[in-house]
């Protein structure tokens, strides 16, 4: 066995840190509730995608507990990708501190916290959370996934958790559920969508539509045009653990760490039913 499959963490290791993971990242969610989305600083990337102070906070309070939790996992979070050791070959953190930066400077609810562990180039836990949704999708492949609410009137302490799973899809020409990004569209999407009759779409923010396929409300949620690996390995790891799957168009799977292309993915398409992505 070479170095990096030994030091490569299994799904045991990784359902052992859920838990803990969970924690920190409803931390980070509360960071961003905290802020006062009225008054706060909104500055540009390089790349034109803004960041807040709630970004950097939540930023800060995973960089913290990841620090205590696992020191010796690299983490690789959107705001800090030039401290990147690339190429990740063994396991480490992929984070997305607050996925839907748009939806939150807008006011609106669909934003999200995304946590993966990726181990050897594969996304193996996920946890995606809707702060002000009061709602948590999390899963570890092979192991399973569920969903928790937290809700004002309960404890955050003692969340609702729910089993999840994705749903067949329906055979063509019957309807069908396709989650489509409220803020950003391209025609390739828009031509899968058509290919397809009978859709009904399904207009959400952030990684909530990867939550939304993994407890099976949605069917498909293409994206044929560039995202980056922060946005989508926690997503990927929960639909799988749900039973999903994830691909590229042409049904190949996604690689996550090599730093190709700057951590850019080309196209993805999330299927509850795995079968529909064998028989697109």
């Amino acid at each position: 066995m070479n170095e990096a499959r030994r030091n490569a963490l299994d799904c045991d290791a990784a359902a052992a840190l859920i838990e803990p993971l969970t924690e920190i990242v409803i931390r980070a969610g509360d960071a961003i509730l905290d802020v006062n989305r009225s008054a706060m600083t909104v500055e540009g990337k390089t790349d034109g995608s803004p960041v807040t102070e709630a970004d950097l906070a939540a930023d800060r309070i995973i960089a913290e507990g990841l620090a205590r939790l696992e020191p010796k996992i690299p983490a690789l979070s959107e705001e800090r990708t030039q401290a990147a050791a690339l190429p990740y070959r063994e396991s480490f953190f992929l984070i997305d501190p607050l996925d839907g930066t748009k939806e939150f400077v807008a006011g609106r609810n669909e934003f999200t916290v995304n946590l993966a562990l990726v181990s050897e180039g594969t996304p193996l836990l996920g946890i995606i959370s809707a702060p002000a949704l009061g709602l948590i999708w999390r899963g570890v492949v092979g192991r399973g996934a569920e969903r928790l609410t937290l809700g004002k009137e309960l404890d955050k302490a003692r969340p609702l958790v729910e089993p999840i799973r994705t749903r067949p899809c329906p055979p063509r020409g019957q309807p069908w559920t396709v989650a489509v990004s409220r803020s950003h569209g391209d025609a390739r999407t828009e031509a899968f969508i058509a290919a397809r009759p009978g859709a009904v779409r399904c207009e959400l923010g952030s990684a909530v539509k990867l939550g939304r396929v993994a407890e099976g409300s949605v069917d498909i949620y293409p994206r044929l045009a560039p995202t980056s690996e922060w946005d989508i390995a926690a997503g990927h790891a929960v639909v799988v653990a749900a039973g999903g799957r994830i691909t590229d168009s042409s049904g190949a799977a996604l690689q996550f760490g090599t730093g190709r292309n700057g951590f850019i993915v080309p196209e993805f398409i999330a299927w509850g039913d795995p079968n529909a992505a064998t028989n697109p």
